[in-house]
């Protein structure tokens, strides 16, 4: 058994490294090398990098990937808590109606409603704008926000609650003293999560974002694939450009991930 056991793991890192591999091989390989993507470079051209840097202007994108992104997450996850915790203290039919319809946003794909969405962007003048590309992400990752802070907040006892309400504490008090420091593993996940979804978003910022400065880095990739030209290797150099700030941010997230559910467990 436990040799099966190995031999899944093994299978399992080696399938996910497979995409990796790709890309880092298309990243190396000379634009002129047709050969299978398989099939590692006979050299390494490092000059990939320099011009997916220069062409697509990736040092603005990411500035704007940055900002979009700490933006969007930072106001998802106070928007969140804050109207999860009600939620999961209070099951009134109310609040039971409003938790069921943020759950069922989720099944409502975001492409359905962009002709309409985009035409009221316009009409308020959001186009290349940041708050509008802000709130739209925040507004789709709510309803996933809601869903993940309320079952966890529905774990914490509530006799915490009772207790700060006899120490005097107010219901805003008992949420950001007691209640929010309890969220750490919670609020490491949704991070993580959103952060992944409106770093690597394409379908709001390619019609939102239009003007060259404010495009995000898979709009500014794109650019160079189209109908008559495709630099594959520009664009993998790009996307493992695109990748690393939110890699290190990923594992920086990991290690407070943990220390927040011991934190939480020991707490609870």
């Amino acid at each position: 058994m436990k040799i099966a056991k190995y031999i899944a793991l093994v299978l399992i890192v080696l399938i996910h490294s497979i995409p990796f591999y790709i890309l880092v091989n298309l990243s190396f390989k000379p634009i002129e090398d047709t050969s299978s993507k398989w099939m590692p470079s006979q050299q390494f051209q490092v000059d990939n990098f320099i011009h997916a840097w220069q062409d697509a202007q990736l040092g603005r994108a990411v500035l704007n990937n940055g900002m979009i992104t700490a933006t969007a997450v930072i106001l998802v996850v106070f928007i969140g808590a804050c109207a999860s915790y009600p939620l999961a203290r209070h099951q009134t039919k109310w609040n039971r109606f409003v938790y069921t319809l943020c759950i069922s946003c989720l099944i409502v794909p975001a492409l359905t409603i962009l002709v309409p969405l985009y035409k009221f962007i316009v009409d308020v003048g959001g186009i290349n704008t940041y708050w509008a590309i802000i709130l739209t992400q925040v507004t789709f990752a709510l309803p996933m926000t809601i869903f993940l802070f309320t079952g966890f907040i529905s774990t914490v006892p509530r006799e915490m609650d009772e207790a700060g309400l006899i120490d005097g504490c107010s219901r805003y008090g008992i949420f950001m003293r007691i209640i929010f420091p309890l969220l750490k593993p919670i609020t490491a996940t949704v991070v993580i999560l959103i952060g992944v979804q409106v770093w690597n978003d394409y379908q709001f910022s390619v019609f939102f974002l239009q003007k060259k400065e404010m495009m995000t880095i898979p709009v500014a990739l794109s650019g160079f694939v189209s109908q008559f030209h495709s630099n594959i290797s520009w664009v993998a150099a790009g996307c493992f450009i695109g990748m690393l700030p939110l890699t290190v941010v990923y594992l920086f997230l990991q290690k407070y991930f943990v220390k927040g559910m011991v934190d939480g467990a020991i707490k609870g």
